[in-house]
């Protein structure tokens, strides 16, 4: 009996290095499938449509919504951010493990929906620190860089829905710590005792 695969919705505030982290977790394991988000944002210098994003127009990505093909999707800072529904049921099904990289407000979208996921939020150490990291990216404006910490910190106050926080200090800690979270939840018991189930129910004694 093949047993679904788990659905890892990792979150956090802007800046705080998900993508960063997310890389790293990658890097060493290779038994998850990254779900590649969908965005309206422009596209940053180095970035690979169909690797980091989607990139779509707002047009495209409302009709997207409009016929039922996104799993969850928010609008944050001006732009659109969603999952495509169909890869990921298909993958889950096949007992693949589906890692989610998504905005809060999508999180929370997808536990309504799947609330047997996995629900990781990843924290900076501070909001200082988080500053720091908005700053030197040299890709916001002021008035952005303004905007995310704001947000960011309505995101932190959301923490309570998820299941796991995860301090990214350094990065390599923070993509163990993940991982380790994402072994335990694999040998859980409401995971795993429908195959046990089946297992005595199959023996003649």
């Amino acid at each position: 009996m093949r047993e679904r695969g788990l659905l890892i919705v990792f979150s956090g505030p802007s800046g705080v290095g998900k993508g960063t982290v997310r890389a790293k977790i990658f890097e060493s394991d290779n038994n998850f499938e990254y779900s590649v988000s969908m965005t309206t944002r422009k596209q940053r210098p180095g970035e690979v449509d169909g690797k980091d994003y989607y990139f779509r127009t707002r047009d495209e990505f409302e009709e997207m919504i409009r016929n039922g093909q996104m799993l969850e999707y928010a609008e944050y800072v001006g732009n659109y951010y969603g999952t495509p529904l169909t890869y990921v049921n298909q993958t889950l099904d096949e007992g693949k493990d589906v890692f989610l990289e998504i905005e809060v407000q999508g999180a929370l979208q997808v536990k309504e929906k799947v609330p047997d996921g996995v629900f990781v939020f990843l924290t900076p150490p501070d909001l200082e620190e988080l500053r720091g990291r908005l700053v030197g990216r040299g890709t916001d404006s002021a008035e952005v860089i303004a905007s995310r910490l704001e947000k960011a910190k309505e995101e932190i106050r959301l923490m309570s829905e998820y299941d796991y926080a995860v301090v990214n200090d350094e990065v390599d800690l923070a993509a163990k710590r993940v991982k380790k979270i994402i072994e335990a939840e694999h040998y859980r018991v409401d995971r795993v005792i429908e195959r046990y189930v089946h297992m005595i129910d199959d023996v003649k004694v």
